[in-house]
């Protein structure tokens, strides 16, 4: 059994909003890194716009002042990894990751070569008895841009083989490192449970976001859900040569 990578960063995720569209593969493939190939959810191919609370970060052990709780926007679709022993790894692509924090993004991009950028943000989350809201807002090429869902305030179980459970049981991460090498690494955290939606918005520029063979596909998503989210641990990762 490989040993466990040494533990890079640990977090708190909550309040996830996963806005859930169908995105041919064909979109997709230019994404995917190598010894990766598409995870597919009833016979279609899945990109979520993701908006969520980064909480009590630390890093190598290091809470750093003014970066330990922040807003994170993303766009991910989802791959997986055959191992030598027959068992697949399930993981996520990023195409677009949004911080607050430059020196997230300098980080991040330095020792996993992902895909953040800085963009200034906010967030509007109440949690009442009877409902929850959670809004995130960020702005970017001079305009600011929407995710929001209101959603039962109660917490629910995922089904197994059910779409919340496709996304959100992906515990690893890819990227593409390098011309010769991907960035594997794990992500860790219980199973999660997820908060109904009644309604939902998102208003961006996705051409601009995410890139214009995106657009059209990033209007009306199949599913969106809120993810109550838990503490979260992420592994140091490891190059795979190509």
């Amino acid at each position: 059994m490989e040993s466990k990578k040494p533990v890079f960063l640990r977090a708190a995720w909550h309040y996830l909003i996963m806005a859930n569209y169908a995105v041919p593969p064909e979109v997709l493939q230019p994404w995917l890194p190598s010894h990766t190939e598409l995870d597919f959810f009833q016979g279609k191919t899945y990109a979520s716009v993701v908006g969520f609370r980064f909480l009590n970060t630390q890093v190598l052990g290091i809470s750093f002042p003014f970066h330990k709780d922040f807003t994170e926007v993303n766009l991910r679709f989802y791959v997986r990894r055959k191992m030598d022993d027959g068992h697949w790894r399930r993981g996520t692509v990023f195409v677009s990751e949004l911080v607050p924090k430059p020196a997230v993004v300098f980080l991040a991009n330095t020792l996993y070569r992902e895909q953040y950028d800085y963009a200034p943000m906010r967030h509007d989350i109440q949690h009442t008895s009877q409902n929850l809201r959670v809004h995130y807002r960020w702005k970017k090429f001079r305009q600011w841009h929407h995710l929001y869902a209101k959603a039962q305030a109660q917490p629910h179980t995922m089904d197994e083989g059910s779409m919340e459970e496709f996304i959100a049981e992906h515990y690893w991460g890819y990227n593409h490192f390098s011309e010769h090498h991907t960035m594997e690494y794990a992500v860790e955290h219980p199973r999660w449970q997820y908060y109904p939606v009644r309604d939902y918005g998102f208003k961006a520029d996705t051409a601009k976001l995410y890139g214009s063979e995106f657009e059209s596909f990033l209007q009306h998503p199949e599913s969106v859900f809120v993810l109550h989210g838990s503490d979260v641990l992420i592994r140091q990762g490891r190059k795979l040569k190509k």
